[in-house]
């Protein structure tokens, strides 16, 4: 596929370039052609700005509470369909213009492809990655008894996503499923500490980890925090419950989105993350 998209482009470069060689012999329809991929150079750049402008207010109007979050949503995708475009006009033209030795309108070019390049780079891997992960949200060590939030349910009033495990849609146990299919390091930790000694230990790794500390419950064992995300601030919660066990305690870590069916992964990366700092 890639091969036959690259034969492509060649080809129409190919094509391009020829027809512009052929009227070079006429000055006056060689000025305009060059006054043309002059003019077409200044555009490419002018979009490829442009659609680096939508990837970033998209998320950001949505963040601080200007921009809807489907319209939001949709910009990426516009971002990034749209630098596409542009980089293989980038492409085309930047042939022409060293085939011309334009070398200034071919810098202009090279610029333009860079630019363009910035959209593809940031969301491409996440929009591959969003197909290779299940759409769920709600990742545990514990699918059989997951710990249940408390003073954090005062923030997610207004959530799109419930705090409760499993749903019509999903059951509990089929979401378990996709999530130990998908996610098999995601398991409890076990540790020497005492219970309130991994308490504390919890709490100082998500303040290290960049969480927003909600609650700690030495007696009951539990810490609550919440992570926010750069470019949306999407809110995530995490709830941390600590038992006691045979050889000190044991761990287990909830985390669950509050917007989005999927997480793209985040929330199970987001678990790694902590129990390897533990």
């Amino acid at each position: 596929m890639t091969l036959s998209v690259t034969s492509s482009c060649w080809e129409i470069c190919t094509y391009i370039s020829t027809s512009v060689s052929r009227i070079s012999f006429n000055p006056e329809i060689m000025d305009m052609a060059m006054e043309e991929i002059k003019s077409s150079t200044r555009m490419l750049l002018l979009s490829a700005v442009i659609m680096l402008v939508i990837l970033l207010t998209g998320p950001l109007g949505y963040r601080f509470g200007v921009v809807p979050l489907e319209p939001s949503m949709i910009s990426l995708l516009v971002a990034v369909l749209g630098s596409v475009l542009v980089l293989i006009g980038t492409i085309v033209y930047s042939f022409i213009a060293s085939k011309n030795k334009l070398l200034k309108d071919r810098n202009i070019l090279l610029l333009s492809m860079g630019i363009s390049l910035l959209p593809i780079i940031i969301m491409g891997p996440q929009m591959v990655g969003t197909g290779s992960v299940p759409p769920i949200h709600d990742i545990t060590t514990d699918t059989e008894t997951p710990p249940e939030f408390k003073e954090i349910l005062k923030h997610r009033a207004h959530a799109m996503n419930d705090a409760a495990y499993g749903s019509e849609q999903l059951p509990a146990e089929e979401l378990a499923a996709m999530q130990l299919a998908a996610y098999p390091g995601v398991v409890p930790l076990e540790t020497e500490l005492t219970v309130d000694e991994a308490v504390s230990r919890a709490e100082q790794v998500l303040r290290d980890q960049g969480l927003e500390i909600i609650a700690v419950e030495s007696g009951t064992g539990l810490v609550e925090a919440t992570a926010t995300t750069f470019w949306f601030g999407f809110k995530d919660d995490l709830v941390v419950r600590v038992t006691a066990s045979e050889k000190g305690s044991r761990v287990d870590v909830r985390s669950v989105s509050r917007v989005g069916h999927s997480d793209v992964g985040l929330n199970a990366k987001r678990i790694e993350k902590f129990l390897a700092a533990f």
